[in-house]
């Protein structure tokens, strides 16, 4: 995969996830900081800081872009959340608009 098809999610902790840009772009929020006219940081650098999104729900978050991919490709499974992940998990969703 080429750096240019990339981002960089960054969490609360520092912890960088790097992953394709098309599943990044499940999130309206995403696709907008990065594909905002005007020369904005996340554009130039194809990074995004999260300081309100903990490590462990941001690895979830990217899980379920990738599975948001395969399922609107035709490909049904299931996505497990961990109970104890929920309310915080539906929070980041609900800033994400995904």
């Amino acid at each position: 995969m080429k750096k240019e098809e990339t981002v960089k999610l960054i969490s609360a902790e520092g912890f960088e996830f790097i992953i394709d840009k098309n599943a990044a772009m499940v999130s309206q929020t995403i696709r907008n900081m990065l594909t905002s006219p005007g020369g904005f940081a996340e554009t130039e650098h194809r990074q995004v800081t999260f300081p309100e999104i903990s490590t462990t729900i941001l690895e979830k978050i990217c899980q379920y872009f990738y599975w948001s991919l395969q399922y609107a490709s035709g490909k049904e499974t299931e996505f497990h959340i961990e109970p104890e992940l929920t309310l915080e998990l539906m929070m980041a969703a609900n800033y994400l608009h995904t």
